[in-house]
């Protein structure tokens, strides 16, 4: 089974296990692929999360390809820039890229298939043209006067003929054709499969990619902050990053174990927020319900508290242990009263001092780039999504799985460099420029990540594979699901479609990091009743559209049987899952 956010990605990672591959070499190949048709919310300048296990050891591990900040940047640096956060577009904002080396690792360790044939597919759709998604052209158009006026490179490959494409016109990108080719080319002297990957990997980190990305952001270009600014990255940054594999971070939740990544992402929040919830009895946890929603986004606001005053890649591995221990989470849930709370509350941690961030309610202005949140992955109050991120989950007919997050390189995100067909990220722009957090800029140093893919075990055998776009809701929405499928009984597809919501009352992670005390978002689906009690308890209600929240993917597989089933996004949007 296959389920990604686009049907083309689904159906090029459903040939490849029809066709023999495994698992691993159905998501890399699906992965290059989503780089290409939906490059408003990834790119090969990004990054990339993933949780997965394999027939032969169940165990769950992160790939993590989530790439650190340059040498060069240093708080003292953006402070001599004249800002107050690292921009959230531009090349200031790029932390090395991480996705493509991430997937290379994971073909290499785990992968059957020859480099060259995993990369066909996303070199055809780039050659020989793809349908346009409709989203395409409107994030284009939210960002084109800035393409005009300061990111032409952009202009040229994102509005041929100087116009936005229409929505299922075929479009092309001949230069990253070129790219993954030339990387290709890099190994055709290699005699063994693996070492064809890493020559691959070496020209990416050492060779014309590296060259090419910093060369051309030595230029200034216009940032969110409405200034120019040149990058800092290096080649020598490139070089000196490799993707991994580390061990993942489990609970167990009514008889399910639940593996997230470790505190360089946010994948923690869903642990703590359920273990928070495994207090309350099952019917004080149905999302659809006043009662249950109030609790649900009562417990988030507590665990991303803890994300924001301790999460990061500097984070003690000690205060994390205190966490996601039950008798952390005893004293969390007793604060969860009847009413909303509109407070920044973490917790209190043996041997840390929470971190607390600037709360700011007001976006700082930004002169000159057209709408302020450009390259933005989040959800605005209004539940208009601002940017995106992707996401594939692949199971195969021998229980290989895996879940990954590939995000960041957006088009929107910086200038695209001409001769690589495709722009650097901007995931620096989670990093604070004060002293004291864990997550803050500094050399070296991972920024903390909002990717956060999820795998299921039971009894030690992985069951199922899931998670969802959406910067800081992913854990919030996918914790929906886990409650409607581990407690509610729902099918996957039904806790996919069902009413979602999500809190907005913690700082974002993306610029420009506010926040809205006791926010609450909520599909309309849920029902006026509910709405109105929400409100009655002090919560800052918005009403979404009916289908506008939530955009999550799963595969499962029963391990009695062997029987697979996936379910896939049907929120207007183009996710699909498939198998056989």
């Amino acid at each position: 089974m296959t389920a990604t956010t686009h049907w083309i990605a689904t159906a090029v990672g459903q040939s490849v296990l029809e066709r023999g591959g495994n698992a691993f070499d159905a998501a890399v190949a699906a992965g290059f692929t989503l780089h290409v048709v939906e490059p408003h919310l990834n790119g090969p300048g990004g990054d990339m999360t993933a949780v997965l296990a394999t027939a032969a050891d169940p165990t769950p591990v992160v790939l993590n390809g989530q790439g650190p900040a340059p040498a060069a940047a240093t708080v003292a640096h953006y402070r001599g820039e004249g800002l107050d956060l690292v921009p959230g577009a531009g090349g200031l904002a790029a932390a090395v890229p991480g996705a493509v080396d991430a997937w290379m690792v994971l073909l290499r360790e785990h992968g059957t298939w020859e480099l060259a044939d995993v990369l066909a597919p996303a070199i055809g759709y780039a050659r020989d043209g793809h349908p346009v998604l409709r989203r395409v052209g409107r994030t284009i158009a939210s960002v084109e006067q800035l393409f005009r006026d300061h990111w032409p490179t952009s202009a040229a490959l994102w509005m041929p003929e100087g116009r936005i494409p229409e929505p299922g016109e075929v479009v092309t990108n001949p230069a990253y054709a070129r790219t993954l080719e030339r990387l290709l080319e890099a190994g055709k002297a290699e005699t063994t499969r693996e070492g064809r990957i890493e020559a691959f990997r070496r020209e990416w980190r050492e060779g014309f990619i590296a060259r090419e990305a910093v060369e051309f952001l030595r230029t200034p270009h216009r940032h969110s902050s409405g200034t120019d600014h040149a990058g800092v990255i290096e080649v020598s940054d490139f070089a000196g990053f490799s993707a991994g594999l580390e061990e993942a971070v489990t609970i167990e939740f009514r008889g399910t174990t639940v593996a997230k990544t470790g505190p360089f992402g946010q994948g923690p929040v869903l642990l703590q927020a359920l273990r928070i919830l495994d207090g309350f009895e099952d019917a004080d946890l149905d999302p659809s319900t006043e009662r249950g929603a109030h609790t649900v986004l009562e417990a988030l606001k507590l665990a991303l508290a803890d994300r924001d005053a301790y999460y990061g890649s500097q984070a003690d591995p000690a205060v994390l242990a205190q966490l996601l221990s039950p008798e952390y989470a005893a004293t969390r849930r007793a604060l969860i009263t009847d009413r909303a709370s509109h407070e920044f509350r973490p917790g209190v941690v043996e041997g840390a001092e929470p971190f607390r961030p600037p709360l700011a309610t007001e976006a700082p202005d930004a002169v000159g780039v057209g709408e302020p949140t450009v390259g933005e992955p989040t959800v605005e109050a209004s539940g208009t999504t601002r940017g995106d991120t992707c996401h594939l989950d692949v199971v195969d007919r021998w229980g290989n799985i895996v879940s990954a997050t590939p995000s960041g390189g957006w088009l929107q995100s910086s200038p695209t460099i001409p001769e690589l067909g495709f722009c650097l990220g901007s995931r620096l722009q989670m990093t604070w420029l004060e002293e004291g957090s864990p997550s803050a800029l500094a050399p070296g140093e991972r920024p903390r990540t909002t990717l956060t893919p999820t795998l299921l075990l039971r009894d030690g055998v992985p069951v199922a594979a899931l998670g969802t776009p959406g910067g800081d809701q992913q854990d919030q929405w996918q914790l929906l699901y886990l409650l409607r499928t581990l407690v509610g009984g729902y099918s996957p597809q039904q806790a996919i479609d069902a009413p979602a919501l999500h809190t907005t009352s913690m700082p974002g992670s993306f610029w420009p990091r506010t926040w809205t005390p006791g926010g609450a978002v909520v599909e309309d689906r849920i029902g006026a009743d509910v709405v109105a009690g929400l409100r009655a308890r002090g919560h800052e209600v918005t009403v979404a559209g009916g289908w506008t929240l939530g955009r999550l993917s799963a595969v499962e597989r029963d391990p009695a049987t062997g029987v697979l089933q996936a379910a896939a996004n049907s929120r207007g949007a183009q996710g699909y899952a498939a198998g056989r």
